[in-house]
Protein backbone atom coordinates (compact mmCIF):
# COMPACT_ATOMS: atom_id res chain seq x y z
CA UNK A 1 0.00 0.00 0.00
CA UNK A 2 1.36 3.97 -1.19
CA UNK A 3 1.38 6.54 0.87
CA UNK A 4 1.62 10.14 0.01
CA UNK A 5 4.39 12.27 2.46
CA UNK A 6 5.93 15.33 1.35
CA UNK A 7 9.37 17.03 1.27
CA UNK A 8 10.34 20.36 1.75
CA UNK A 9 12.78 22.13 -0.68
CA UNK A 10 14.61 24.94 -0.41
CA UNK A 11 16.40 27.14 -3.11
CA UNK A 12 18.98 29.48 -1.86
CA UNK A 13 19.43 33.24 -4.19
CA UNK A 14 22.68 32.54 -5.70
CA UNK A 15 23.11 28.64 -5.74
CA UNK A 16 22.61 26.20 -8.20
CA UNK A 17 21.68 23.43 -6.19
CA UNK A 18 18.18 23.05 -4.12
CA UNK A 19 18.35 21.55 -0.78
CA UNK A 20 16.04 19.45 1.60
CA UNK A 21 14.81 19.61 5.13
CA UNK A 22 16.66 17.49 6.83
CA UNK A 23 15.65 18.41 10.53
CA UNK A 24 12.89 20.94 11.75
CA UNK A 25 13.44 20.64 15.84
CA UNK A 26 16.07 22.81 15.35
CA UNK A 27 17.15 26.58 15.15
CA UNK A 28 18.22 27.42 12.61
CA UNK A 29 16.73 24.10 10.14
CA UNK A 30 18.75 21.80 8.85
CA UNK A 31 19.14 21.16 5.53
CA UNK A 32 20.65 18.19 3.15
CA UNK A 33 21.64 18.02 -0.28
CA UNK A 34 20.14 14.09 -0.34
CA UNK A 35 16.66 13.98 -1.07
CA UNK A 36 16.49 10.13 0.44
CA UNK A 37 17.97 12.10 3.68
CA UNK A 38 15.08 14.63 3.62
CA UNK A 39 12.49 14.39 6.14
CA UNK A 40 9.51 12.83 4.87
CA UNK A 41 6.36 14.53 6.67
CA UNK A 42 2.41 14.90 6.17
CA UNK A 43 0.86 17.29 4.48
CA UNK A 44 -0.01 19.50 7.47
CA UNK A 45 3.84 19.51 8.78
CA UNK A 46 5.11 20.78 6.00
CA UNK A 47 2.38 23.15 5.52
CA UNK A 48 3.80 24.79 8.98
CA UNK A 49 7.37 24.19 7.46
CA UNK A 50 6.32 26.25 4.65
CA UNK A 51 5.00 28.91 6.38
CA UNK A 52 8.02 29.95 8.88
CA UNK A 53 10.11 29.48 5.77
CA UNK A 54 8.15 32.05 3.69
CA UNK A 55 10.28 35.12 5.82
CA UNK A 56 13.61 33.96 4.81
CA UNK A 57 15.83 33.97 2.11
CA UNK A 58 14.74 30.75 0.94
CA UNK A 59 12.42 29.73 -2.01
CA UNK A 60 10.42 26.68 -0.06
CA UNK A 61 8.23 24.07 -2.45
CA UNK A 62 6.46 21.19 -0.91
CA UNK A 63 7.12 17.53 -3.00
CA UNK A 64 5.14 15.06 -3.08
CA UNK A 65 6.83 11.55 -2.73
CA UNK A 66 5.04 8.20 -2.85
CA UNK A 67 6.27 6.02 0.14
CA UNK A 68 5.30 2.10 0.49
CA UNK A 69 4.57 0.85 3.94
Amino acid sequence: MQHTKFVVKVSRVGLPCAEYVQRIDRKPIQTTLERNLALLMGRITAMEVLQSLEKSKWTPEMVAVQVNR
